[in-house]
């Protein structure tokens, strides 16, 4: 018996789980620190990083791209093809039938060999006609690198003419007739239209410190003027001296900020206009001001 029991006790033994064992790693103590304090750490800088944002946009807020497409109607200015219209124009409408020669030197610049001369003008016998001045009135773009122009030409002889030009860029820049003129008509224009909605102004003392100033403006009493303009108002003073007569209307076109003054004014010579002037108002301690006359030269 005693044999058999201790047999059993040594099974037993031998089946019985071994204990668990515990491995011990050393580890630095910075490294347990920032284990530790790392996620407090990215919600600071996350928050710095939230308020230092902000302060960019209140201080400098992004301004949106603007777009703009591109159509005939908007089209950059080609200020050289302007001019390379306007002239041929001048020199085509100008011409003296007694020295018919000097109007095909004055075109020969322009045209090519499979142009007719004088560009396929032929004056009348016994005539002349000049130029006066010409101005550029519309402009489209018709094929690529081609853009025409309406010149405006007024002449002694045959008065207000429209004259469309074609003009074209070649490859290397330089600008070249784009076949023979045309006369056209003029642009669609109506009738003048005055200001809608505009309301009249009943402030008394508004209605001085514009006549005031809107005085001293057309006489080009500059030291007079600058008492009723604001702090920071740049003000370009006509180049002929007029004498205000009355104020015919006075109406507010933005409210509290500018109206729109028609007078009536002479000059010198006992010439008399009616004029409309936008003047930008502030009002500084009760008192009105002026800040812009019509236009800002600074712009």
């Amino acid at each position: 018996m005693q044999t058999t029991s201790s047999a059993l006790s040594v099974e037993a033994m031998s089946d019985a789980p071994s204990p668990a064992t515990v491995t011990l790693t050393a580890r630095s103590m910075w490294r347990i620190r920032l284990a530790r304090e790392l996620p407090r750490y990215l919600l600071q800088g996350l928050a710095i990083v939230g308020l230092l944002a902000s302060a960019r946009y209140a201080i400098a807020p992004p301004r949106p791209s603007i777009m703009r497409a591109s159509t005939p109607g908007q089209a950059l200015i080609d200020r050289a093809g302007e001019g390379f219209a306007s002239l041929f124009a001048r020199r085509y409408l100008t011409w003296d039938s007694r020295h018919p020669e000097a109007h095909r030197q004055g075109l020969a610049m322009f045209l090519g060999s499979s142009m007719e001369p004088d560009a396929g003008l032929q004056p009348p016998e016994s005539a002349s006609q000049q130029v006066q001045w010409t101005q550029i009135v519309q402009a489209r773009d018709a094929a690529r690198g081609k853009r025409v122009y309406t010149v405006a030409a007024q002449t002694d002889a045959s008065g207000l003419l429209y004259l469309s030009v074609g003009v074209l860029r070649e490859a290397d820049g330089r600008l070249a007739l784009a076949g023979y003129p045309a006369f056209v008509g003029a642009p669609t224009s109506g009738v003048s239209a005055p200001p809608k909605n505009l309301r009249e102004v009943e402030d008394k003392a508004l209605e001085t410190t514009v006549g005031r100033a809107l005085r001293n403006y057309l006489a080009r009493a500059e030291s007079d003027l600058a008492a009723d303009l604001a702090i920071g108002a740049h003000i370009s003073l006509p180049q002929s001296t007029l004498a205000l007569q009355s104020i015919e209307a006075l109406n507010w076109s933005a409210p509290g900020r500018s109206v729109l003054a028609v007078v009536r004014a002479d000059d010198e010579r006992g010439a008399q206009y009616t004029l409309a002037y936008e003047l930008d108002v502030v009002l500084t301690d009760g008192r009105w001001e002026i800040s812009t006359i019509q236009v800002n030269p600074d712009t």
